[in-house]
């Protein structure tokens, strides 16, 4: 009994023990984030990175297409962006009582409201800015002898009943218009309103009659004005959809010479539209609809631009018809407006991917480098798991736990850092302003997955089969397998076929599906396999330069090659991939933003001609003799040239001249010389030097003086001729007549562009041949422009006017800079929201490469550690250790900045003939006059990264190379020590 207790006591103490053990264990994910803080930290702030540019991303693009969508309707004039509803009057065959009651404000009233309820989505109306009513179909005429007729036409006045009208003008003068609920086809007098700029042109007051007749010539009605009104908000839709409501305008008859009448608008009571049936003018009633566009968003064009087509002629416009009448008819220019952006946006998009790819790509990369690392480093722990009994399972969901705990957290702090950073205007459905959530949401489960699933993907398979120490795996003894040459080989052939498809079709002819994948992954493909056949040819000189390093009488070479050539085969490519897909991201975004630099800094130059330009408006008067004395004195100016600029419409052949004599075009009669100039040539006369100077400074066709200062036999004057206009004239001497004088000359140069005229078709000859030279036009060179200086000196130079003078003789110059040209182009939110883009993926790329430098660094930062602290006790100095850890870094950094700038320049090579950077750069208005803006190799893209690449290694080595140092050596000379 005695015996059996003590067993009893024995087995109940060592299952206390057992138990106290268990409950003494430290739970697993726990005590690896104590064991390695640093790694957990650095992890997390790499995919929160990842997963702030994976979420920003789509909302950046939400937003800048959002912006410019909107931006592209609102800047549209009114008349082509509203929506009108128009149904003409009864016909005489509805019986009276109804047609009047058809043009009644509530009839009007209550279509409006069931269109307005109608109207398709995404459509949306701006209830504050639309209007209905009834309006004349054709104008009337005023027979008043006391209204102006410019050329002794009447003028002529359209009739409207627009609703709200004392909700959107001021009451100047006077009261606004009435009528009684007795009006009908047989009324002929009615009241009307006018705005001030009507009354002021037209010789208006309260009380004025207009006595208004029909195109027959029949008194159709009398209207007395009985206020004058103010438009609150003149540029909205309400006074700008019919703007003779607002202004009246000057109508050119089609006569010759031209002849002009006034045409202006009367604002009628609504319940005066009745009386419009007795006109004869046709009238019609109308409901306008201004677009709302705070709530549209990028997402809702493609079905916007459908329903408008839809309900000019669709099903959408059989519903309309069926509120409005048979014969409702809808019509506006919204649908073309938003045609055009999507034009522009699908041909930026299809360049923006391309930077999409290369970022994702080598933020992937960075993930699963970060990922094969660290299972490299615990190599040994997992394999003593695995022996102890440990599952893949249990392993694979342990590694799992521990990089999900970091991971999904980061995820999440980048995505709502994305939220705050991206976001749009407001007003957009709840999502901020157009700024759709679900996209970022998506990017940034993406990265928490690659993030978490890294890890155990690179270190659960190795364990599959136990083995046995097989030695190292050195780098520069490791052979490929053939699995890596099939997955190499087929890399290869999409590469291949990549590129081949970017050169044929490029990004703007792509058709959608997966060839624009193929077509936008073509730069990350071409550095992919730019950095695997790197690995494979890295070993060969490491093999070849350890032979003579051994032979030198210094150890520190020898020792350096021999650890650079026993990295791990394993943990040396990844870091290499990423660093060489980084640096070619870089160079392509950076050589990306010097196009576009580039093509607008020329868009600019071909709009202006040089850093600005003074002209009269149209070049049709000369400027003031002491402008170009006047303009020179102004801060900044370094130079001024003068030029005279006419447009010719008549040349013929030189009198005595041949008709055989000529050459191509310029052979021929004087008929058909006339007819070689149907399209006007703009004749410019300069000063050939101070041009000449201008046109080589510019770089914008220039040539030698003496081409123009040359005469030929007659007195013929040699000219400097576009393309289009040597082609039409020839080279056979021409007499020109235009308004400078009457000169012969013959074509003997031609330049595509020139400053006087750079976007235009161009005949420049000596200004000394002119009878009539003064200048038209000013080219000013210099700093820091100021265009209200150059527009005042050139006003100041003109002679005071005297008391009788009239003030239109003088017309005001106009001033073009250079640099707000330059600025407009930045202007578009299409543009700019893309070029934000690149400039991300340049810093991102460069970004991405230091942290695949550090990584790689630091994962063998605690071996250099301790072999530095070794040799230390065999003599090593602290110098000879500095020496040592730089000269065994600098090979793969070597590699990387050497690969990464020979990979980027031929990767732009390779792809610039299918990149067109012209929409991007510009508009589309401008897109036509810069042609082709192809990739353009830039030096800082490629040398930048790359130099930092090499310093940074330098820096890491030496920063290692000072704290070991500082360190004591007792840890790192444990016996016993694998490492």
């Amino acid at each position: 009994m005695t015996r059996t207790r003590t067993r009893i006591r024995a087995h109940s103490s060592a299952q206390a023990q057992e138990a106290g053990s268990s409950r003494a264990v430290a739970p697993w994910v726990r005590t690896r984030l104590r064991t390695a803080p640093g790694a957990a930290v650095a992890f997390g702030a790499l995919v929160l990175l990842t997963a702030f540019l994976a979420a920003a991303f789509p909302r950046a693009v939400d937003a800048y297409e959002t912006d410019g969508l909107r931006r592209e309707i609102t800047g549209t004039p009114v008349t082509d962006t509203v929506l009108r509803l128009t149904a003409p009057q009864a016909g005489l065959e509805i019986p009276e009582p109804q047609r009047v009651e058809a043009m009644r404000p509530d009839a009007l009233e209550a279509v409006y409201r069931r269109t307005v309820a109608s109207l398709p989505g995404p459509l949306r109306v701006d209830l504050a800015d639309s209007a209905y009513g009834v309006r004349t179909g054709e104008p009337l005429t005023g027979t008043d002898d006391w209204l102006p007729r410019p050329d002794g036409i009447p003028p002529r006045f359209t009739l409207a009943t627009q609703s709200e009208l004392a909700a959107h003008a001021t009451v100047r003068s006077g009261r606004l218009p009435s009528a009684g609920q007795g009006a009908d086809a047989r009324t002929k007098e009615v009241e009307a309103a006018v705005t001030t700029a009507t009354a002021r042109e037209l010789r208006l007051r309260v009380g004025s009659v207009l006595r208004l007749s029909d195109r027959y010539g029949t008194q159709a009605l009398s209207v007395r004005i009985t206020g004058l009104v103010e438009p609150r908000r003149p540029n909205g839709s309400y006074w700008s959809a019919e703007p003779l409501l607002r202004v009246p305008g000057l109508a050119a008859l089609p006569s010759r010479p031209p002849m002009f009448r006034w045409e202006a608008g009367l604002l009628l009571a609504p319940e005066a539209a009745p009386a419009l049936l007795g006109t004869r003018t046709d009238s019609e009633k109308y409901w306008r609809f201004a677009p709302a566009t705070g709530e549209l968003t990028a997402a809702d064009a493609p079905e916007l631009g459908r329903r408008i087509a839809s309900l000019e002629s669709g099903p959408d416009l059989l519903r309309m018809r069926e509120i409005a009448g048979g014969n409702a008819v809808v019509e506006t220019g919204l649908g073309t407006v938003v045609g055009s952006h999507l034009a522009t946006r699908e041909a930026i998009s299809r360049i923006v991917v391309v930077a999409a790819f290369g970022i994702g790509t080598v933020a992937a990369v960075a993930l699963a480098m970060a990922g094969g690392l660290i299972a490299a480093g615990r190599t040994a722990e997992l394999a003593l798991l695995r022996s102890r009994g440990g599952s893949l399972l249990g392993i694979g969901g342990r590694l799992l736990a521990e990089t999900a705990v970091i991971a999904l957290p980061a995820a999440g702090a980048g995505l709502l850092l994305a939220v705050l950073v991206v976001d749009g205007d407001g007003g957009g459905n709840g999502s901020g302003g157009g700024v759709r959530l679900l996209p970022a949401v998506y990017g940034a489960s993406a990265v928490a997955l690659l993030a978490c699933a890294a890890l155990p993907l690179r270190a659960v398979p190795p364990l599959r089969r136990a083995r046995a120490y097989g030695g190292r795996d050195d780098l520069a003894a490791a052979r490929p397998s053939r699995r890596r040459t099939v997955a190499e080989l087929t890399l290869l052939l999409l590469a291949v076929a990549s590129v081949a498809a970017l050169r044929r079709r490029g990004t703007s002819n792509s058709s959608a599906g997966a060839g624009d994948l193929l077509v936008s992954a073509a730069p990350v493909l071409v550095a992919l396999i730019a950095a695997l056949v790197l690995v494979r040819l890295y070993p060969l000189p490491l093999r070849y330069a350890a032979r003579p390093a051994a032979r030198l009488r210094g150890a520190v070479g020898f020792l350096a090659l021999a650890r650079a050539g026993r990295s791990s085969s394993a943990t040396a490519a990844l870091p290499l991939l990423a660093l060489l897909i980084a640096l070619t991201t870089a160079a392509f975004g950076g050589s990306v933003l010097s196009g576009i630099t580039d093509a607008r800094d020329r868009a600019a130059l071909l709009a202006v001609g040089a850093d600005a330009r003074i002209s009269t408006p149209n070049d049709t008067v000369p400027l003031p003799p002491g402008a170009e004395r006047s303009v020179r004195q102004v801060a900044g100016v370094r130079d001024v040239t003068p030029v005279r600029i006419d447009l010719v419409a008549d040349a013929a052949q030189a009198a005595g001249t041949e008709a055989g004599t000529g050459s191509g075009a310029g052979a021929g009669s004087t008929t058909g010389a006339a007819s070689a100039l149907e399209k006007p040539v703009t004749l410019i006369g300069v000063e050939p030097d101070a041009y000449t100077r201008l046109a080589r400074q510019m770089d914008l066709g220039a040539f030698p003086a003496g081409v123009l200062k040359a005469r030929g036999p007659g007195g013929v004057l040699n000219a400097v001729a576009s393309p289009a206009t040597a082609e039409r004239l020839g080279t056979a001497p021409r007499r020109i007549l235009s308004s400078a004088g009457e000169i012969t000359v013959r074509i003997t140069t031609v330049r595509s562009h020139t400053p006087a005229a750079p976007r235009s078709d161009f005949l420049l000859v000596d200004s000394a041949a002119l009878t009539a030279a003064n200048p038209t036009t000013l080219l000013v060179t210099g700093e820091r422009l100021d265009g209200e200086e150059l527009r005042a000196a050139t006003e100041g130079a003109q002679a005071p006017r005297t008391p009788g003078q009239s003030e239109g003789g003088s017309p005001d110059p106009e001033v073009s800079l250079l640099s707000e040209e330059r600025a407009a182009f930045t202007a578009s939110p299409l543009q700019s929201g893309a070029e934000r883009i690149y400039a991300v993926a340049v810093l991102a790329g460069a970004a991405y490469a230091v942290i695949a430098l550090l990584l790689s660094l630091l994962h063998a930062a605690p071996e250099r550690t301790a072999l530095l602290t070794r040799l230390r006790t065999m003599g090593l100095t602290t110098r000879q250790g500095r020496l040592l850890l730089g000269l065994e870094a600098l090979p793969q950094a070597l590699l990387a900045a050497g690969g990464g700038v020979l990979v980027g320049w031929a990767t732009i090579r390779l792809l610039a003939p299918g990149i067109d950077l012209a929409q991007l750069a510009v508009a589309s208005a401008s897109a036509s006059v810069v042609g082709d803006v192809s990739l353009s190799t830039d030096v800082w893209s490629l040398a930048l990264p790359a130099g930092g690449v090499l310093v940074l290694a330098g820096a890491v080595a030496a920063g290692q190379a000072w704290w070991a140092g500082r360190r004591g050596s007792i840890t790192e000379l444990r016996a016993g020590d694998t490492r």
